[in-house]
C-alpha cells in the first residue's frame, strides 16, 4: 500500500527540474506528480518509505522542499 505525500519544491521550475526530481524518487518505489507552475510535488510512495526519506532524496537532488 502506498502513501501519499505532497512538497512544496520552490526550485522546481521546467521539465528537466521535474525529470530530476522523479530521477531521484524512483528508486525509492515512488510515483511522482510534479508541476512546475505551481512548484508542487505529489508522490505517490510505499509506507516503509517515510516521509523524511523523500525529503532527503529531494535534498541531495538539489530539490529541497520549503519548509512547513
Amino acid at each position: 500500500m502506498n502513501t501519499e505525500h505532497t512538497f512544496q519544491v520552490p526550485d522546481l521550475s521546467c521539465g528537466h527540474c521535474v525529470a530530476s526530481v522523479t530521477k531521484a524518487l524512483a528508486p525509492l518505489g515512488a510515483q511522482v506528480q510534479a508541476d512546475p507552475t505551481t512548484k508542487q510535488v505529489r508522490v505517490s510512495a510505499p509506507e516503509s518509505v517515510g516521509r523524511d526519506r523523500l525529503v532527503q532524496a529531494l535534498q541531495a537532488a538539489g530539490y529541497p522542499p520549503a519548509e512547513g
